[in-house]
């Protein structure tokens, strides 16, 4: 019985993250016209943020409560799911273009990030101490993160070129959609993760396994069907802005007021988990020019899913 509750919350969480997204979108896009900046601006920082709200609940409650591996997992988990698994989903649903800026900038500051990330936990090979993110750490991390805040509302003088299908909206309608959204995001994400992982418990899993899969997958929920509504709607710049500014976010943001609240002790086995979203965002990079310049099609989307399916596999063997 208890299973079957369980089951049932996670469908309302669902319900609640799609309708969310939809909301979330389409006020986003309004106020992208409305303050006359690009999409991509919307889409790295108020989206982004929104979208990473279930990570940092999730990872304020697993530092408050010492759950380092839940916190690991989590971040390093959610950002290999949103480059390979939700760019994946949203590139098949719809090819999606990608302004310069973005591959120049963006892809390589989230790239930056995870390297900061892998130097960050292993102080036994690059310093002293155990391995770990440390409250300097996460200070430095934040340090980061308002360094990206500054830039992305510094290129926020982009021209926008307005699209036909983006609704013109009031200034309270807009704050109503995205405040909607964004309750919808976080309420259907935590109860998404909260149940699975009863779900998870129930089935003998470990907090490691949950976190890098269950956890991650979960509070990942909110930034796949953002990326993927905007995919069918046609905002490329949304959907993988949303994506590199979630990454970004989750490392020099949430995984700071993590190591603040409590450092964060970290498992040399997890090294490998880094490594692969290392290669997954060079792989992001790289397909930029691959086949038609700027844009991630339908094969190489495709190639994502297999690369995401063939890590699960990895992590269940590994376990």
């Amino acid at each position: 019985m208890e299973l079957v509750l369980d089951l049932a919350f996670i469908v309302i969480g669902f319900v609640l993250l799609i309708k969310g997204a939809d909301f979330l979108i389409e006020g986003a896009a309004a106020l992208a016209v409305r303050l006359s900046v690009s999409e991509i601006v919307i889409g790295l920082t108020v989206v982004s943020f929104g979208t990473s709200a279930p990570e940092l609940i999730v990872n304020i409650v697993a530092s408050l409560q010492n759950k380092s591996d839940i916190t690991m997992g989590n971040v390093i988990g959610s950002n290999i799911i949103n480059i390979l698994l939700i760019l994946g989903v949203a590139g098949i649903i719809k090819p999606i273009l990608t302004e310069k800026n973005t591959i120049w900038r963006e892809i390589p500051f989230s790239l930056l990030a995870v390297i900061a990330l892998f130097i960050s936990c292993n102080d036994r090979l690059f310093g002293n101490g155990p391995d770990s993110i440390s409250r300097g750490d996460g200070l430095l991390f934040l340090l980061f993160f308002i360094i990206f805040i500054t830039y992305s509302f510094a290129i926020s003088g982009i021209d926008f070129r307005d699209k036909e299908e983006v609704k013109t909206l009031s200034r309270i309608k807009i704050f109503v959609f995205i405040t909607i959204g964004l309750a919808g995001l976080i309420g259907g994400g935590k109860m998404v993760v909260d149940n699975a992982i009863d779900v998870a418990r129930l089935l003998n899993v470990s907090e490691k396994v949950i976190g890098l899969t269950i956890v991650a997958i979960g509070t990942s929920l909110p930034e796949l069907f953002t990326s993927a509504v905007a995919a069918y709607k046609g905002m490329s710049d949304i959907a993988i802005g949303n994506i590199v500014g979630s990454n970004i976010f989750n490392i020099f943001f949430i995984l700071a007021i993590s190591a603040i609240i409590s450092p964060v002790s970290f498992e040399p086995q997890l090294n490998v988990d880094i490594l692969i979203l290392i290669a997954a965002s060079v792989i992001l990079f790289l397909t930029m020019f691959i086949g038609r310049v700027r844009k991630l099609d339908r094969a190489e989307a495709i190639f994502f899913l297999v690369f995401y399916s063939a890590y699960l596999i990895f992590l269940i063997i590994r376990r």
